[in-house]
């Protein structure tokens, strides 16, 4: 009763601010196609972040295009310990099989290989870095592949890694493996049969993927997405031994509380002039306490003659007077063309002017 009673206080708050309920030491539910953030808790807290790292290295070999090549274990493989997909030297694996077995498995030896082959660890966990500047995570620092911390250790925080999770699922074939329940694997000297170790993809219908991850220094970290009626949710758990069930009650407060609305329509705006047109309507999470705090304020740049199609302003959208978005806006001074290249339509201008 105590807890149920202390989440309904809590889902009175927006946005969510969650210090005293029990999420572990930081977490975020984040929608994932704005950014919004609708839960959190120390989000900007470094952390160590053990296996989910491999949410990053998965990115990196996607975005190299040779997930289709074939990979040939090296020594390398040799240094690897935890848990593993048990790869021999001088077997051969489709480097997008072994991404099967880096995210569903979690094996080690999978992330040292992929590294190794794209370039060597070095390379590779500088690719690392600079994609996580590029995607915005400010708190970030990648030292390997595998999220093992004995050695060297990666940081983040809960908003960098949602922010990961949600450019990772920019990639279908992300998706599709993370969202992967099982899957089988043949290579020139055996056969693998892997089951994803994410739990919310059996007992919660709603997840869409995620990777799991634990140290005994990082203890249980957990970054999952899931989608239900539109709405895409993002939940990242650092150091909360209840994490998969803090991801359901995340999820579901989520869900039963928002919904994404359209709060700028680009065929239904607000102006006298009917030339000035967008390119795109915006969605935005909302409650239904929300929807009526939306208001736009139009800014146009007023002159005496437009080139057709130029940015003339914005659409300003804003909830509770704090600006959500900017849309841009053009403009359309087509004219007939026949009617301005014709000599007697110019001599009839001239004579009647």
């Amino acid at each position: 009763m105590k807890k149920a009673f202390l989440i309904f206080i809590l889902m009175l708050i927006i946005p969510l601010k969650i210090e005293a309920y029990n999420l572990g030491e930081s977490a975020i539910l984040m929608e994932e196609d704005t950014k919004r953030v609708l839960v959190s808790k120390n989000m900007n807290k470094k952390k160590l972040i053990a296996s989910t790292t491999k949410i990053m290295t998965a990115v990196i070999a996607i975005e190299s295009g040779k997930t289709d090549k074939t990979v040939k274990v090296t020594d390398k493989v040799l240094e690897a310990y935890g848990s593993s997909i048990y790869l021999s030297v001088g077997e051969k694996m489709k480097l997008e099989d072994m991404l099967y077995g880096l995210m569903m498995q979690s094996g080690n030896d999978a992330a040292l290989m992929i590294a190794d082959y794209l370039g060597g660890e070095e390379k590779f966990v500088k690719k690392m870095n600079d994609k996580a500047k590029e995607i915005g995570m400010k708190n970030t620092s990648f030292k390997n592949p595998h999220g093992l911390d004995e050695k060297t250790q990666n940081y983040s925080t809960a908003y960098d890694m949602a922010l990961l999770m949600r450019y990772a699922n920019s990639f279908p074939l992300f998706k599709k493996i993370t969202g992967c329940k099982k899957h089988t694997v043949k290579t020139d000297e055996k056969t693998y049969q892997w089951t994803n170790k994410n739990k919310l993809l059996y007992t919660y219908k709603y997840t869409t993927g995620g990777k799991t991850g634990y140290t005994d220094k990082a203890h249980r970290t957990l970054v999952t997405s899931a989608s239900k009626d539109g709405l895409n949710l993002i939940v990242v758990t650092l150091n909360d031994g209840n994490d998969f069930e803090n991801h359901k009650e995340l999820y579901e407060y989520g869900f039963n509380n928002y919904e994404m609305v359209k709060v700028f329509d680009k065929d239904n705006m607000n102006l006298p002039n009917k030339k000035i047109y967008a390119l795109d309507d915006y969605f935005y999470p909302l409650t239904s306490q929300e929807k009526k705090l939306i208001t736009i304020d139009y800014k146009i740049k007023e002159k005496d003659n437009y080139k057709n199609e130029e940015e003339v302003g914005s659409a300003i959208v804003k909830l509770s007077g704090k600006t959500i978005h900017e849309e841009k806006l053009y403009i359309s001074v087509k004219e007939n063309s026949t009617k301005k290249n014709s000599w007697f339509s110019k001599l009839i201008d001239k004579l009647f002017s």
